[in-house]
């Protein structure tokens, strides 16, 4: 188990230990934010204030990290989406590479902003209606941005996520899966596959977000501000539709918010003609992959939170997907 307490305890006295690479000292106020993918900490100090996230070892690679950053700066430079600045060290280094007892540890900075995550209810429609045009500005800047040299990011297909090559675990070991549900995601897969073949082609295919979650948004009076890139890569542009309704898939408010989103994407850009439908296959992916993820993470307080029930709702959700398609 990654995030145990001791970890844990040993990461916050690594960011100590650092926090005089941006001009903070070791002492200031700590306080851990999140625990996900990666550790993110909020640092105080007079008037200094920022987010230094902890990369969780293995999952990305220095020149994915650095990919990841060189967007999000294009991304500000560009105007394009309210996003927190990087905070580069004192010596100018965007990505602070550290050792801790004969291990490279990753580390990064940003500017705090404040703000709240959306929670669902009557005006959530309101936030994904802006959201909708904050994903057709991210997908006509990454189809018009030219990639620095060496940009790596991994690529969200369906291989990666519910094929031979998972890139966050098998969704057939979902906790509380018995063998007839086993069969039924299984036979979910094969219909996901079948119906992202034809959708996997360049104009429909980029770069993406990836996981623009009630959580990775900060909601403050009417403003909204986008956070957390460490999943964006390469996958269908519809997908950042599916990851915005992460872990609500079952939400009877799904609908809704599909509908607002598309008004908002279409305000800037088209949609194919069947958009509707394909968002419900993206989001039965997502689903699926979820369901893998909380399976492998099973440390993280948000996999803890969801646990067999979540399972459970996304046998009920592949059911209803498998019958309305036959």
């Amino acid at each position: 188990m990654l995030y145990d307490e001791a970890y844990l305890a040993r990461t916050e006295g690594l960011v100590r230990a650092h926090l005089p690479d941006w001009g903070l000292p070791p002492d200031a106020a700590l306080q851990l934010l999140s625990i996900s993918e990666n550790a993110t900490f909020r640092a105080t100090a007079g008037p200094q204030d920022i987010v230094v996230r902890v990369y969780r070892p293995g999952y990305h690679d220095a020149a994915e990290i650095r990919s990841e950053l060189a967007w999000i700066e294009a991304l500000r430079a560009d105007g394009v989406v309210p996003t927190p600045a990087i905070i580069p060290t004192h010596d100018g280094r965007l990505l602070n590479e550290v050792n801790e007892d004969g291990s490279l540890r990753r580390l990064a900075a940003f500017g705090f902003v404040p703000g709240f995550e959306p929670q669902e209810g009557a005006d959530l429609a309101h936030w994904f209606t802006r959201l909708g045009t904050f994903h057709a500005r991210l997908h006509a800047h990454a189809k018009g941005w030219r990639r620095p040299a060496g940009f790596a990011r991994k690529v969200w297909d369906f291989e990666s996520m519910l094929g031979d090559r998972p890139l966050w675990g098998d969704f057939r070991a979902a906790q509380g899966l018995d063998a007839a549900g086993r069969a039924l995601l299984e036979r979910t897969a094969l219909a996901l596959r079948d119906r992202l073949a034809p959708l996997t082609t360049p104009e429909s295919f980029g770069l993406i977000h990836a996981d623009l979650r009630l959580a990775n948004l900060l909601a403050d009076g009417d403003s909204l501000t986008l956070i957390d890139f460490d999943d964006c890569g390469f996958s269908w542009y519809l997908y950042d539709f599916a990851s915005a309704v992460s872990f609500m898939e079952h939400s009877p408010l799904v609908p809704t918010l599909k509908a607002a989103w598309m008004e908002g994407y279409r305000s800037l850009a088209p949609l194919p003609a069947d958009a509707n439908a394909q968002l419900d296959v993206f989001v039965m992916l997502r689903r699926m992959l979820l369901t893998a993820w909380v399976a492998s993470h099973a440390e993280t307080p948000t996999a803890q939170a969801m646990g067999a029930p979540y399972t459970a709702g996304t046998l009920a959700l592949a059911e209803d997907f498998l019958g309305r398609r036959g």
